[in-house]
């Protein structure tokens, strides 16, 4: 649209704006969406609120806003969530036991990743798990393995308007990520250390679905206080014993 072109309905191509700066997978508060459209703060609300009604928008924990169920049928839902989530817990159930440390199993949203389950460890130390909290794929250890698993045209149409922002992040810029993101691809495993919050440290590895792509990610979420880095290797086996379990499950 030119500069000097106003669109014939205002109300609707705002709602459009915001649907398509919804599915970049962040999450949303109402001033960021107000200062996106630039409008005020109220008009913000309703329109998010008339996307909630339609499935396009629903609320996150923290009273932000993102991507509702309209909007995350797509390439990243290979995998019927349910169905994901049945198979993968067996292997949850299998790294709590062998390791004792809180396990997650995320899909990858867009930009960013979403936590559909997790066991916490049972240590006084502990991470404690997230449910339906999403973060920027690039900070996280499980976030990492499955944009790895993405050539490099796929990741230059992901991040076409640059990396998310996060306040902990230590990759701030795509080449930074394509050199990261290489070192993953070589040692099989992510690894995140103070990247997505101060203290947490991971490991994470893909687990694949039936056509052979990577269906979501395991992880080990670690205090990093315990998180050594000698142990990462010992960590990502036990993560791929419980990989190979979750895609045995999945293929059947």
């Amino acid at each position: 649209m030119n500069s000097d072109q106003r669109p014939p309905l205002e109300s609707v191509d705002r709602a459009l704006l915001l649907i398509d700066a919804l599915s970049d997978g962040r999450t949303w508060s109402v001033k960021e969406v107000a200062d996106h459209l630039e409008v005020a703060p109220s008009t913000a609300h309703r329109l998010l609120n008339a996307l909630k009604f339609r499935g396009f928008a629903e609320q996150a924990g923290d009273r932000g806003y993102r991507a509702g169920t309209a909007l995350r049928v797509g390439v990243d839902d290979q995998v019927n969530v349910d169905v994901l989530t049945r198979a993968a817990r067996p292997a949850l159930e299998m790294l709590h036991a062998d390791v004792n440390e809180t396990a997650q199993l995320m899909v990858r949203r867009g930009t960013h990743i979403e936590f559909l389950d997790g066991i916490e460890s049972d240590r006084p130390l502990r991470v404690v798990a997230r449910f339906n909290d999403r973060l920027p794929a690039h900070c996280s250890a499980g976030g990492k393995a499955l944009l790895a698993d993405l050539d490099a045209g796929e990741l230059d149409a992901l991040y076409v308007d640059g990396l998310p922002t996060w306040p902990t992040a230590s990759i701030t810029t795509l080449d930074a990520l394509m050199r990261h993101l290489s070192a993953v691809r070589r040692s099989g495993h992510g690894i995140n250390r103070d990247e997505t919050e101060s203290g947490v440290s991971g490991v994470g590895v893909v687990f694949r679905g039936a056509d052979g792509r990577g269906a979501g990610a395991l992880t080990l979420a670690i205090p990093t206080a315990r998180f050594a880095r000698g142990e990462a290797a010992t960590y990502a086996a036990a993560l791929e014993r419980a990989a190979h379990v979750a895609s045995d499950a999945l293929s059947r």
